[in-house]
């Protein structure tokens, strides 16, 4: 059985209680909003996916920036992580971004939310590296609604910091602190959670991405990111 195969068929493979991960996920999107996940795809797939972001050279990495299009900035004082865009051209990507189609067309089978498609890249952050405080979304005015990060750092240890912390809506009230363990994801509401990345002292991975809907207006198609 190929990657490809693997990843897909375990999206849909029943837990040990009989439940269906999709109806997991969609629940907890409901309520509370976020879920974290402790191993949602094959060890093979995340290992491929590990291998192929080692390979790519570090120059192709580029500066992170806040905003999309004309309002795309870079502000050190927010972030300093480096990020490398996804397509299906790495056969390791194209298993990982068909298991989120079939995690898209679940969600909006059982949320209705007519999630159009899904953009993502990796995040590389260096010892010293964050990410402040933020919102993936702003309500009513962006087309991102479900937001998805899935750590690629191996044997992740508690001094090695770079942890997501996810805040209650509104508030500075910390609800969760998400350890970037090797192969866990975490999924949530993007206008909801503030988050940050908190200082990493260590090489961290993960692939962050999101689920958007069609903000396309006639022959103008919303970009992708």
């Amino acid at each position: 059985m190929n990657i490809l195969n693997s990843a897909a068929e375990d999206l849909w493979r029943r837990g040990p209680d009989g439940d269906d991960p999709l109806d997991r996920i969609a629940t907890a999107l409901r309520g509370p909003g976020y879920i974290v996940l402790p191993a949602p795809l094959p060890p093979a797939l995340l290992g491929a996916l590990l291998r192929h972001f080692r390979s790519i050279d570090r120059t192709r990495f580029q500066s992170a920036g806040i905003g999309r299009e004309g309002d795309h900035q870079l502000n050190q004082f927010v972030r300093t992580d480096e990020i490398f865009w996804l397509d299906k051209s790495n056969p390791a990507v194209g298993a990982y971004l068909e298991w989120a189609e079939n995690l898209r067309l679940g969600l909006n089978r059982r949320l209705f939310l007519g999630l159009f498609d899904y953009e993502c890249h990796y995040a590389r952050y260096e010892p010293g590296s964050y990410y402040k405080k933020h919102v993936d979304a702003f309500k009513g005015g962006t087309n991102r609604i479900v937001s998805t990060v899935l750590y690629l750092t191996p044997n992740w240890q508690p001094k090695d910091g770079g942890e997501l912390q996810i805040y209650a809506p509104d508030s500075d009230e910390v609800i969760e602190k998400v350890a970037p363990r090797f192969g866990q994801m975490v999924v949530f509401l993007s206008e909801d959670f503030p988050h940050e990345v908190l200082t990493s002292n260590r090489s961290r991975y993960s692939v962050t991405g999101w689920f958007r809907v069609n903000n396309s207006l006639g022959e103008n198609i919303d970009p992708a990111r």
